[in-house]
């Protein structure tokens, strides 16, 4: 059995492989990074097994749940894993790393396989989640890229990234964009879970040198519906930040080419739109479905930014520190971009 003592260690353990043999439901809220999923009970087997346990006799329950681990481990010996080779090395956890691990675990044994398992399974993983990113603040010096709606700060983070420097992409983790417009993808595209957010948080985390600065957007305390764990938020609040600034027009044209998915499917626009009700008058919000409808996305825009986000960020920049540098950009096309990376960095002192 194998002592996580870590999220460190758990890219240096001697694994070929890590699998998470819990339910897919379990599997989907959140997992260990990189683990594959080969569950020993489904959804509604694992229910099956705890309502006898609870309600007939846990005796009971445990030999219907060994039949069940039995018919699962033969299915996934015969698929997923029949092409393993004889020196491969798996390491298996469970919720709690007891008897679905261990038992999975014992049958590949008993192949020939050397087994492991996770002491105290997903749990004592979980844990370790929650140390890194709510018990204490991020280790290395943050540095914000913050300014108004459609200054390019996610374009820049990717920038950034290319020329070496290292970059935490909240809104890539989070699978959003960060406004009530900032869903990936349709309207209903969902996010990851919370716990899953925290364990991608978690591992970019542990993936940073702590001796170079990591550069992040300037965010809200919540990015969609997920929340940011409060060591990362009190690291965020304490962080220096970069003020980006771009004429209106300018933003107007990123924010055109940004929300292109939303500009080609006016339903989910106009959902989204609706969701702006009760920030403003009536007539304020008919008039912006009269732009969309019209293709007047750019007009749309400008209003969007003049009318709603811009004063939101006004207000907000009045409670938090001033900039340590500002980075005034005419244009944000590409090159424009591209020009003022290392504007950022000799502003960050990189």
């Amino acid at each position: 059995m194998i002592q996580l003592d870590s999220l460190s260690a758990l890219g240096s353990l001697p694994f070929d492989e890590v699998i998470d043999v819990r339910s897919p439901a379990e599997f989907a809220e959140d997992h260990v990074p990189g683990a594959i999923s080969l569950p020993v009970l489904s959804n509604a087997e694992r229910a099956e097994v705890g309502t006898i346990y609870k309600q007939v006799d846990p005796f009971v329950a445990r030999k219907v749940g060994a039949a069940l681990v039995a018919k699962n481990a033969a299915r996934h010996l015969q698929g997923p894993l029949a092409d393993r080779p004889y020196r491969w090395r798996p390491l298996v956890y469970c919720w709690r790393g007891g008897q679905r691990s261990g038992s999975f675990a014992s049958i590949l044994a008993q192949i020939g396989w050397r087994a492991d398992t996770i002491e105290g399974g997903y749990k004592a993983y979980r844990k370790l989640v929650v140390q890194e990113v709510y018990d204490r603040q991020p280790a290395p010096r943050l540095v914000l890229l913050d300014g108004n709606t459609g200054t390019a700060k996610t374009r820049l983070l990717a920038l950034l990234a290319e020329a070496g420097a290292q970059v935490l992409d909240l809104e890539g983790l989070a699978e959003h964009r960060g406004s009530l417009f900032g869903g990936f993808g349709g309207l209903q595209a969902p996010q990851p879970s919370q716990k899953m957010f925290e364990s991608r948080l978690a591992a970019a985390l542990q993936g940073f040198d702590p001796a170079q600065v990591v550069f992040a957007e300037a965010e809200a305390a919540k990015i969609g519906d997920l929340l940011v764990p409060k060591g990362v938020w009190q690291g965020m609040l304490a962080a220096e930040r970069i003020e980006i600034s771009a004429p209106l027009a300018a933003r107007a044209d990123f924010l055109m080419q940004s929300y292109s998915d939303l500009i080609e499917d006016g339903a989910v626009l106009a959902a989204r739109l609706d969701k702006l009700r009760p920030y403003h008058a009536a007539e304020v919000i008919e008039e912006w479905h009269g732009l969309a409808a019209a293709g007047s996305f750019h007009a749309l825009a400008q209003q969007l930014m003049a009318l709603h986000y811009d004063p939101r960020y006004a207000k907000a920049a009045e409670r938090r520190r001033p900039p340590v540098a500002r980075v005034a950009l005419e244009r944000l096309d590409d090159a424009a971009l591209r020009a003022a990376v290392p504007k950022i960095l000799a502003a960050a002192r990189v």
